[in-house]
């Protein structure tokens, strides 16, 4: 049975398995609904693979039972393929659930679709030679971001009222930001794991999903974080209600870089302060705390450029060649190549210079609560602005100049958030918290107070020009 879109699209996924619970609707309702929204929709762009089949439990079991679910392509799932959002891995499947996909699975939760990513996961926009260019819903020729940016099109759409996504240096956060939606980053190793447990790109990795409602995030993070001898922070459960601390909050203005904002995305910045200062906390300008914007960004891509050569050296065996243009995008492609320029001594100045930062970035938690910055220096950039095909240089200096806060937050281990707090000429403007790690459950307690006062949920797209595209 088709539900009415207006109901449909106005609950959350909490409210969603409520209705299951009690009978109202079933599982199959929900997810014949998600897919008929998703038919109207399909220049979006944002669905790397249908599930093979769909398992809706006659009766709710779970905390979201019944609740329509997406993963982004670089989560294994089994009945999807598993392409990371490259050629080089078509035919490439799961071959079982993770601990943390059994843990999204064991909490009720429908899969109905993978996402589309960029390519490994490495840009800041959703644009492969796989599957092509993943739109924003809120204006046409904007990019959804990267890498979960297939996840956050289908949210801001309204055809699941979540997705999961992943984040190594904000591709949570980011496409959140670009998509006016509440994107978490739990604190590194507070969810179950993934897969093996590595040094490397990999260990930056943190898996969570981007939601409309603060509360859908905390029933996921509740359903799927550690809890038993491996839990390296006490379990935070659900975090179901605001916090009334007095918070310190810590303001921090230019990026990673010295960069500043753009002025649009500085008075939006103002602006929450305001609202934070309007709550009782308090609130008082900071400087980055010594940490080498430039050396962090090497160090990051660095991991990257020597994950990719590590993942190509696997599959040699397999194509009898080392992977080429057929199988690999330009910018991958350069980074392998540059990993090839690369001393032996390059990996320990990285280390080093992710160990300085880390420390001066952690300092800061000794005076303030909270940090509090923009999510982006920039408002949503134009489809082809992060392509893979741009160049190495210029696709490093973009992303440096736009995602400039995010980063620091997965090599200290923070928990993060993006909330949809601001508003520019029709685009959505992401404002950023952070907190130290372990203190996720503070966050969520702050992020639904800002909720409360500043209620986002009604601020949608116009889905009109997605639907005549159609």
């Amino acid at each position: 049975m088709l539900i009415a879109e207006r109901d449909y699209r106005g609950w959350d996924a909490v409210e969603m398995a409520r209705l299951v619970r009690a009978g109202e609707l079933t599982a199959a309702d929900l997810a014949e609904t998600a897919m008929d929204l998703l038919d109207r929709v399909p220049a979006l762009n944002a669905v790397a693979d249908v599930a093979e089949r769909l398992d809706l439990p006659g009766r709710a079991t779970g905390p979201l039972a019944g609740v329509p679910f997406a993963v982004k392509e670089l989560l294994g799932w089994p009945g999807l393929p598993w392409t990371m959002g490259s050629r080089l891995l078509v035919g490439h499947r799961a071959p079982g659930f993770s601990p943390y996909a059994a843990a999204i699975r064991d909490a009720g939760l429908q899969v109905l679709c993978s996402t589309t990513s960029s390519e490994f996961g490495l840009l800041g926009s959703t644009e492969t030679a796989l599957h092509g260019t993943t739109l924003n819903p809120w204006g046409e020729g904007l990019s959804a971001g990267g890498s979960s940016g297939g996840s956050a099109a289908l949210v801001a759409a309204g055809v699941v009222p979540m997705a999961h996504g992943n984040d190594a240096g904000g591709s949570l956060r980011v496409p959140a930001s670009l998509t006016g939606l509440f994107g978490f980053k739990p604190s590194n190793r507070r969810c179950a794991p993934t897969g093996p447990e590595v040094p490397g790109l990999g260990a930056l990795v943190v898996d969570h999903c981007i939601s409309r409602s603060v509360r859908d995030s905390a029933h996921l993070l509740a359903a799927t974080e550690r809890t038993g001898p491996d839990a390296i922070h006490p379990p935070v459960g659900l975090v179901d209600r605001p916090g009334h601390d007095r918070l310190r909050i810590a303001v921090l203005v230019p990026t990673l870089m010295g960069e500043e904002p753009e002025p649009a995305v500085r008075r939006e910045l103002d602006r929450a302060a305001a609202l934070c200062e309007a709550l009782g906390h308090d609130v008082v300008p900071a400087e980055w705390p010594g940490v080498d914007g430039e050396a962090l960004s090497r160090a990051f891509f660095v991991a990257a450029a020597r994950t990719m050569s590590e993942v190509a050296r696997s599959v040699v065996p397999l194509l009898g060649r080392p992977p080429g243009p057929d199988e690999l995008e330009p910018f991958t492609l350069e980074l392998m190549a540059w990993a090839g320029t690369l001393g032996p001594e390059v990996d320990a100045e990285c280390d080093r210079a992710l160990v300085q930062a880390n420390r001066a970035y952690l300092g800061l938690f000794e005076r303030c609560d909270v940090i509090l910055s923009p999510t982006l220096a920039r408002l949503p950039w134009p489809l082809g602005h992060l392509a893979p095909a741009a160049g190495r240089g210029v696709l490093v200096r973009r992303t440096e100049e736009a995602v400039g806060y995010t980063p620091i937050h997965n090599t200290a281990g923070c928990p993060a958030m993006s909330v949809p707090l601001g508003r520019f000429d029709g685009v959505p403007v992401g404002i950023h918290f952070a907190a130290a790690p372990g203190a996720d459950r503070l966050l969520l307690q702050l992020a639904l107070a800002l909720e409360e006062a500043a209620p986002w949920a009604d601020l949608r797209p116009d889905l009109g020009w997605l639907e005549r595209a159609a």
